[in-house]
């Protein structure tokens, strides 16, 4: 549109010129020779005619050639339409070609992630607060004041544009309905402690529902509730204390969890333990059991065949493990201890 300003100040500028250059002319001409007044205006106003006619064509050529191509960039969203009739393929990026305006139209929108604010608003570095849509009163009839971001995108650009006339209007509004429908649901209780998750999960849905109904062409990317105060200081501290304190017991709680669970896990380890060692004694005992079983089996096979041999046999063993440490003393007949060299115990101690 400034390239089209630009060609017709200098389109006119030419034409005053050559107007100009005529006017002298003709005050030359006059000079020099009478002509007839009539037939030279005639001529001139024929010459004129043709250069402004010329001008108009060529303005509306490159008007023409400027307003039919466009780019589209990878960040945007391109709508054309034809006669105000939207194209129901959306426009890829790069340089596109349309018939010139007003014939068909391009509407460009962004791609990126959009913040919506409830309660304040955001001026730069600063932050200007909005008590009048962050005031709500809550289920059980406390007043407070919410502030809310949400962040959505566009991801069809047809239904934005054309299925209502001001989609950020009633984005805005569904936002603010949400809200105050969840929070007036809820206690306050649950607004300033630990029912802010579910009270945020709320709000997603029936956000998402309305924009669903409406047809917006947007999608809710996030929706964060930033601030829950009360309206005066003395019960906002009031509840800030009652907050540490729940936070407290919850550190407390999952402290003595973490201790019950790693003396639970150091019991069951020694359990293992204990029955490991115990299954292992346990098949150690079994198996000393059959190897006895097995001996006296065998002892018993033998018996069967001779039994005298057998028990004296076992007499002797019982005997000798008996008196196995005992010291051997031999008597005579008159009871008197016959003196012999003691060969087993110079054996013993390593006597030749």
């Amino acid at each position: 549109m400034q390239f089209l300003i630009v060609i017709v100040v200098v389109a006119a500028f030419l034409a005053f010129e050559q107007i100009k250059k005529q006017k002298m002319k003709k005050k030359y001409d006059d000079n020099v020779i009478e002509i007839n007044p009539s037939e030279k205006k005639k001529i001139n106003l024929k010459f004129n005619t043709k250069i402004i006619w010329g001008i108009v064509i060529v303005a509306i050529v490159v008007f023409a050639l400027s307003s039919s191509f466009y780019t589209v960039d990878q960040t945007e969203f391109a709508v054309l339409t034809t006669f105000g009739k939207p194209s129901s393929d959306i426009v890829g990026s790069g340089l596109k070609f349309k018939l010139p305006y007003p014939i068909q139209k391009v509407y460009k929108l962004s791609k990126e992630t959009f913040s919506l604010t409830l309660g304040y608003q955001e001026r730069g570095e600063q932050i200007q607060a909005n008590e009048a849509e962050a005031k709500m009163i809550t289920g059980d009839e406390n007043i407070i004041l919410a502030d809310l971001e949400v962040q959505w995108k566009i991801v069809d650009p047809i239904a934005f544009l054309y299925n209502t006339s001001d989609p950020k209007t009633i984005l805005h509004n569904a936002t603010s309905s949400s809200l105050r429908s969840v929070i007036g649901s809820a206690t306050v209780d649950d607004a300033l402690t630990d029912g802010r998750t579910k009270i945020i999960n709320d709000i997603r849905e029936n956000l998402i529902e309305l924009t669903n109904h409406y047809d917006l062409g947007i999608s809710i990317i996030n929706v964060n509730l930033q601030d829950v105060d009360l309206p005066t200081s003395e019960v906002d501290a009031a509840f800030k204390s009652v907050t540490d304190a729940r936070e407290e017991r919850i550190t407390k709680i999952n402290e003595a969890n973490k201790y019950r669970n790693e003396k639970i896990n150091q019991v069951q380890g020694e359990q293992s333990a204990i029955l490991s060692k115990a299954e292992g004694e346990k098949i150690s005992k079994i198996e000393k059991a059959k190897g006895d079983v097995a001996q006296f089996n065998a002892i018993y096979s033998e018996y069967k065949n001779n039994p005298s041999t057998t028990r004296h046999r076992l007499i002797i063993e019982a005997l000798e493990l008996a008196f196995r440490d005992a010291r051997v003393i031999i008597v005579d007949d008159s009871g008197n201890t016959v003196k012999y060299l003691p060969v087993d115990e110079l054996i013993k101690k390593g006597g030749n």
